[in-house]
């Protein structure tokens, strides 16, 4: 039997990269837009893992399946750790992340390498039929660069710079970006706990 997992997202490009992750499973993995669904929610957490498990919840309401959920964002350290969960309603939703990027890198003229550290950091939820919650992180290190590069990302992976790589998040091919990223760490951990379940 086919095992249906939905998705809380109508990110085209975040549904790639769950896809190409979860490919081995077997399972059918639908997002929101492939349901039909179509609901505001109020992201309203404190943390990553709030975040998630209020999107999970709120579509597990509707639709009774196994709902996952991630949210994830850009921590800088320079900056306090900005744009943090606030990183897709930085400086409005709806500004490009070309303007948000350029924004940031702005923000760090003149800060030298050792300063510019900065982390991508991913949570996932499960919310299953009975109730019950389950969360993952997962978490990739690296620093904030000088310019965008790199055509293969989105968001703001092409000013992740990877050191020991010597390439944005940005100008990694899918596979080796799906094997190091912070939601493909979330996303392994999830799919081993939905493993013992399913």
């Amino acid at each position: 039997m086919n095992k249906r997992v939905i998705f809380a997202t109508g990110n085209a490009d975040k549904m790639k990269e769950i896809k190409e992750i979860l490919a081995d499973t077997g399972w059918e993995i639908f997002s929101m837009k492939e349901m039909g669904l179509d609901i505001p929610i109020e992201e309203n957490g404190a943390t990553y893992e709030e975040n998630a498990i209020i999107k999970a919840k709120a579509v597990a309401e509707i639709c009774g399946e196994i709902v996952l959920a991630d949210d994830s964002g850009l921590e800088i350290d320079y900056l306090n750790k900005e744009p943090g969960i606030y990183s897709a309603r930085y400086m409005g939703e709806d500004t490009s992340y070309r303007i948000k990027n350029a924004n940031l890198i702005e923000r760090l003229s003149g800060v030298p390498d050792e300063k510019r550290t900065a982390r991508f950091v991913c949570a996932i939820a499960a919310d299953f039929p009975n109730g019950e919650v389950i969360t993952t992180r997962g978490v990739i290190e690296g620093r904030i660069g000088y310019e965008e590069r790199g055509k293969n990302g989105f968001g703001y992976d092409p000013i992740f710079y990877l050191p020991e790589l010597g390439k944005t998040t940005a100008e990694l091919s899918d596979d080796d970006k799906n094997s190091i990223s912070h939601r493909g760490k979330a996303l392994r951990k999830i799919k081993e706990e939905l493993k013992k379940k399913l």
